[in-house]
Parts: structure tokens; C-alpha cells; sequence
């Protein structure tokens, strides 16, 4: 199946909208943090299903820092551009809102890359998570210092970035 990708220049777009939107730091941090993510999701050699290429955009941005601030946020709203031009709209609301939940936990390993795979799997396939999945799910959760405050900034912060 052939996919619909986005430029290192739009990446830039989403990111300076959320910090217009919400506040924050701009610019960019690292620009290999930026690019890489975004080249290598099109490689189907790594990355050969949606759901890998999405959990990989994902969790790239939020981890390895390509902007001076707002890398969560800037995750959840490429995952869900990421999901808008593939046709995908119809999770983009359900994804919002789960990776609001974890995107904290994420960004302080609590939850690792191949469980965001079984979150995001899980989101695009099934209605609900399985009963195994909410269980790894609240084991993660289970470790969160509760100290951090979670991003709870709505879907409709996103609907203006499209």
C-alpha cells in the first residue's frame, strides 16, 4: 500500500502552530531529530505496516527532542496529520485522546516503544483495548510519579492544525 508522508518544512508548521496555540519555546533543536523520524518511517524495510511507521513517528518526536519545546505535544498532533492524510481520519479523535493519557509516560519510559506499538495497534484495529493490553497499560501507568501533571489539552486544540 502506498502512503501519504509529510516534509521536514510541514513538521515545522505543526510544531510553530502548537507553540502559537499553547505557548512554549520555538525553533528547533536538532534538525537530525527532525529528519530522521520523517525518512525513516517511508523505509518499508524497518517499518513495513502503518501502525509501525506511525508508533515510530510517534515516539520520535516525543522522546528524542527535535524542537526546543513542546515535543509531546508535537507528537500526538504529527500522529494525528500522520493518520489525516492516509485516509485514517476516523481515529484521529480516538488517538488524540489516548496519546494524551500516555504521552508523559512515554516521554519518562514508562512506557516503551513496543508497547506505544500494541496502544497504536490497538487504536487503528479494535474498539477497545484487549483485557492483556489494559493490564500493561496500568502496570505502566502504575509507575508515573505522580508529580507530573498530564497534557489534558483537548481534541479540539488539534482540529485547527489541518
Amino acid at each position: 500500500m502506498e502512503y501519504n508522508y509529510f516534509t521536514t518544512e510541514y513538521a515545522i508548521k505543526i510544531h510553530d502552530k502548537i507553540i502559537e496555540i499553547s505557548g512554549g519555546i520555538e525553533g528547533v533543536k536538532t534538525y537530525g531529530n527532525l529528519d530522521s523520524p520523517l525518512s525513516h518511517i517511508q523505509n518499508n524495510d524497518y517499518y513495513p505496516t502503518f501502525e509501525e511507521k506511525l508508533t515510530h513517528l510517534v515516539f520520535s518526536f516525543n522522546k528524542f527532542h527535535a524542537f526546543n519545546d513542546g515535543n509531546k505535544r508535537t507528537s500526538i498532533a504529527m500522529g494525528a496529520f500522520f493518520l489525516e492524510v492516509n485516509g485514517l481520519d476516523i481515529f484521529i479523535d480516538k488517538f488524540i485522546i489516548e496519546m494524551e493519557n500516555i504521552a508523559v509516560t512515554i516521554a519518562d519510559n514508562n512506557i516503551e516503544k513496543d508497547l506505544l506499538l500494541e496502544i497504536v495497534t490497538s487504536i487503528i484495529n479494535e474498539t477497545d483495548y484487549s483485557e492483556e493490553l489494559k493490564i500493561k497499560i496500568i502496570h505502566a501507568l502504575s509507575r508515573v510519579e505522580t508529580d507530573n501533571e498530564p497534557l489534558n489539552i483537548g481534541i479540539e486544540f488539534y482540529k485547527d492544525l489541518f
